[in-house]
């Protein structure tokens, strides 16, 4: 019989003598520009340790205790996912996650707000994670305190599948085609493996995807200097630091939804 610890990496994450001890949540943000405005809005500081050299952390700190901690940006399912298994053992309890996503639909457009609710891979990353039969997906809770969120406040948002891939130029039309008739919304490149890992490790991960470009006529239309992508961005990060100790069924923190700024 197979011993359990073969199945166990040789190089583990652990907490090291200089690593922060983290409270119960985090956000990851894949964007430079939405950590430093999430930073910003909660007032977090920079932590300096080991592994900030590859992913900045923000620590906010309440009565002398982190209770929220800001780590980004990433690029790519290998190195969010490296993040991810540090910041489990540092204390995180809960993930969210905020991103970016080309969009393949052509009713959701630069600045729309997308609540994946699956995640498809075509990425290397979550393939070394094995969950079974399980669908590669965000935890229940996590994604309905975000939906009646958004719902009660009348945000407008899509929920529904994202297709995760490594290679940012290999979006063929033929791809995106396939995708869409399987009625996919967007393609990014890192949550595939983020959800994975969360199952894997069994840690609650919810997240928000912002439309920062179009794919759906299989033509490239990048929407990055669009003023409806900031707006976008704001409200997302908003919706999620409402969302930070929230419970389905329980009030919101009170934070500005509109995401102004």
């Amino acid at each position: 019989m197979k011993n359990s610890l073969d199945d166990e990496g040789i190089i583990r994450p652990h907490k090291g003598r200089n690593d922060p001890a983290l409270g119960n949540d985090v956000i990851m943000t894949m964007i430079p520009s939405d950590l430093v405005y999430l930073a910003g809005r909660i007032g977090a500081k920079k932590v300096a340790f080991p592994g900030s050299r590859l992913y900045p952390l923000y620590v906010s700190e309440e009565k002398n205790s982190p209770f929220l901690a800001i780590v980004g940006p990433f690029t790519g399912a290998p190195h969010a996912v490296m993040a991810l298994e540090k910041l489990i053992v540092l204390g995180a309890k809960r993930i969210w996650v905020l991103g970016w996503c080309g969009s393949l639909r052509q009713d959701v457009r630069v600045g729309d707000i997308i609540l994946p609710t699956l995640a498809i891979s075509e990425e290397g990353t979550s393939r070394h994670y094995p969950i079974g039969e399980k669908s590669i997906e965000p935890n229940r809770d996590l994604n309905r305190t975000l939906l009646e969120y958004m719902e009660r406040e009348r945000v407008p948002f899509s929920s529904g599948a994202v297709w995760t891939t490594d290679a940012i130029y290999r979006e063929t039309p033929e791809k995106v085609r396939h995708f869409q008739a399987q009625g996919v919304l967007g393609v990014e490149m890192e949550l595939s493996a983020l959800f994975t890992v969360a199952l894997y490790r069994s840690v609650p991960m919810a997240g928000l995807l912002v439309v920062s470009d179009e794919l759906f006529g299989c033509k490239w239309t990048p929407g990055f200097s669009n003023p409806a992508l900031k707006r976008g961005s704001r409200r997302a990060a908003e919706i999620l630091l409402s969302g930070i100790g929230a419970r389905p069924g329980e009030p919101f923190a009170e934070v500005n939804p509109s995401g102004e700024l």
